[in-house]
């Protein structure tokens, strides 16, 4: 482990490349990203449900309701469920920090209806850090995006983005992978091969992951190998999820002034010990209103 200068300045950060690197390599081929996930369609209906109570909500107020329903969708990337959910009525607004996902999300609007293209805006940022002048009926961060806060501060800092962006009595969703047991004991030094694929623009390649989890830190650390048939080169792509107990979630939440209102198995159900997904409902908790010039004794 690298040890920080004699005389260095305790708030300088440390920059971790690893983290880096396996925060935005994943997201760096949008065409590969979408075909390997083609098929996840349970999140998407989940979110767009949310999305049509909304809307539906906002409908049933009449010319009471003067604003749209409007979400802030954190993570967004190539618009799997920020389209749907435009489609469904919904005003999105689309924050991620990688510029090829976002550059695919214009190219997939390009070929929607006018009127969902006027749906749906997209910004480049950081989720921590990203800050825009409008309070979001809903507010929602897919598909383990959560999992890309590494550390407390991390999630302290997301968390007060959320609540600065969420309008009275909006809800904040997210969800994430249940840490699995036989992921995490997983040998480092083992390579876990599946079957061949097509590699969009490479052709046929050998797959195989490795996963090292840290214990200490609760990261795993995922490597992916692309080995084309034809005797290219082969590639690597690493990818970073901060690992997130139940409880552990709970208690941030609580501490950071949110409320769970309810948790999701799966999308589809409770949520029970052997849920591989949870999705989470959390809204601010209520400032109770403190006395003022009470007298002293």
């Amino acid at each position: 482990m690298a040890r920080r200068p004699t005389g260095a300045p305790k708030s300088v950060p440390k920059v971790d490349r690893e983290l880096i690197a396996g925060t935005a390599a994943h997201y760096e081929d949008p065409v590969y990203y979408d075909r390997t996930y083609a098929r996840r369609s349970e999140d998407v209906a989940f979110y767009v449900a949310r999305a049509e109570e909304l809307v539906a909500s906002k409908s049933a107020r009449g010319k009471r309701a003067a604003k749209p329903a409007t979400i802030l969708e954190y993570g967004c990337g190539s618009g799997r469920i920020t389209i749907p959910m435009a489609r469904a009525g919904a005003h999105v607004l689309g924050v991620d920090q990688s510029a090829p996902m976002l550059d695919k999300l214009g190219d997939r609007l390009a070929t929607e209806s006018a009127d969902v293209q006027a749906r749906v805006r997209k910004r480049q940022g950081d989720m921590r850090a990203l800050k825009v002048a409008e309070r979001f009926d809903l507010v929602i961060c897919p598909f383990n995006t959560f999992l890309h806060l590494y550390e407390r501060t991390d999630v302290e800092q997301f968390l007060a983005r959320v609540r600065e962006h969420l309008a009275p009595a909006g809800d904040f969703v997210f969800d994430v992978s249940m840490p699995d047991p036989e992921e995490l004991s997983r040998k480092p030094e083992r390579m876990y091969r599946t079957r061949p694929f097509v590699y969009p623009g490479v052709g046929r390649v050998r797959y195989g992951e490795y996963f090292d989890y840290d214990g200490l830190r609760q990261i795993l650390f995922v490597s992916s190998e692309f080995e084309p048939v034809d005797g290219g080169d082969r590639f690597m792509r690493p990818l970073t999820h901060r690992q997130f107990y139940p409880q552990e979630l709970e208690a941030l939440l609580h501490y950071n002034g949110f409320e769970i209102v309810e948790w999701v198995g799966d999308f589809d159900g409770k949520a029970t010990h052997e849920s591989h997904h949870l999705a989470v409902t959390a809204r601010p908790r209520a400032q109770r209103s403190r006395r003022v010039g009470a007298s002293a004794g």
